[in-house]
């Protein structure tokens, strides 16, 4: 036998000469030491983690508003940009609108016609009392003012349509001055996600000016195959292994997408509006209810044909335990098995101890 073959095996000569296959294997505390291995308890669990998939950022549909052009005209001020945080009701864009200016004449024409309606009608019923004229002219005279009043209304929806607040309605009922511009205000408090629009473009009515969202809660919405779905469900706790955050599922979808065959899984994760943004892609893992499990390094885990075997230290060596894999990351696995919280198994060295199992072969 050449030097450094017996220097590989020297390890070996420490092991019993005749270990038989499939029966417990006695090491003593210098050859566990020579072949390095290193033990490690099972941690009890209810719950393994599946592998990772990609989930994408998004803002929840009723957290988010599309802000727009209430008129057609030319945007002479754009007051936030990308990025910016507002309070509902903050100022967004100023547009000068000449559609604006007919529909404010329009309103005042019919507020004035409204205020003769109502002062002749009030002359009316004293002269009804009075027994001046008939009841059938006070009758008429009321029809007058509840149609004006109705287009009154009528007008002023028109406005608040455009975009005047109530306040900005209050000024022009008093001052009775007209203005082409017209103030585009934010609807909630949240963060400009995106800026659509440029100062000085025209714009036409409809047109969407700003993406205003809040970001707290987002959603995690994560493709799972079809095949990988067992265990998912509303209440499913979702990992984010690079933010040590997580996530619980909300939606489990009904259709399985063409582009990837993959299910929709919806998750929502609260306060995660400084670490995380809207269209941003990140790695999740599931959380599958597992029954009771032990937690392991994946390197305690070998095969022996169809078997998962990890091995128990023993009383001067190790026993090999059966063990089935209910799942796995890239450096733990979560196994069934007949394993207890004070048992010890080998996490390093696994392949000497098995190659010592078998026999030494």
């Amino acid at each position: 036998m050449n030097p450094f073959t017996r220097c590989a095996l020297a390890p070996l000569l420490l092991l019993p000469a005749l270990a038989q296959a499939g029966a417990p294997i006695t090491l003593d505390a210098a050859a566990q030491t020579a072949f390095g291995i290193e033990l490690a308890a099972p941690e009890a669990v209810e719950h393994s983690l599946g592998r990772r998939y990609p989930a994408e950022v998004r803002v929840p549909n009723p957290q988010l508003r599309v802000v727009a052009a209430r008129q057609g005209g030319v945007l002479e001020r754009l007051a936030v940009a990308e990025g910016d945080r507002v309070a509902a009701g903050d100022l967004l864009a100023e547009l000068r609108s000449p559609a604006l200016v007919d529909i404010e004449r329009q309103y005042l024409e019919a507020l004035i016609r409204l205020e003769l309606a109502e002062g002749e009608l009030a002359r009316d019923r004293q002269l009804h009392r009075e027994g001046v004229i008939a009841e059938r002219r006070l009758r008429e005279r009321e029809a007058t003012q509840r149609e004006l009043a109705t287009l009154v209304e009528q007008q002023r929806q028109l406005l608040r349509l455009a975009g005047f607040a109530e306040t900005e309605l209050a000024a022009l009922d008093r001052s009775h001055t007209l203005t082409s511009t017209l103030s585009v205000r934010a609807p909630i408090a949240g963060v400009v996600l995106e800026q659509l629009v440029e100062t000085g473009e025209s714009v036409a009515q409809a047109t969407p000016l700003y993406r205003i969202g809040q970001l707290d809660p987002l959603w995690l919405e994560i493709h799972v195959p079809l095949d990988e779905l067992d265990g998912i469900a509303p209440g499913t706790r979702v990992q984010l292994p690079a933010l040590a955050r997580e996530a619980v599922v909300t939606t489990v979808g009904r259709q399985v997408h063409a582009l990837d065959q993959g299910v929709l899984v919806r998750a929502e994760i609260g306060d995660a509006g400084t670490v995380l943004r809207p269209g941003q892609f990140i790695e999740v893992q599931l959380a599958r209810a597992t029954g009771a499990g032990w937690r392991l390094p994946a390197a305690a885990l070998v095969r022996d044909g169809d078997t998962t075997l990890v091995f128990v230290a023993r009383d001067g060596g190790f026993a090999p335990q059966s063990v089935e894999l209910l799942g796995a990351t890239d450096d733990q696995v979560v196994v069934g098995g007949a394993l207890g919280a004070d048992d010890r198994v080998a996490v390093t060295g696994v392949i000497a101890i098995k190659a010592a199992w078998q026999g030494g072969e």
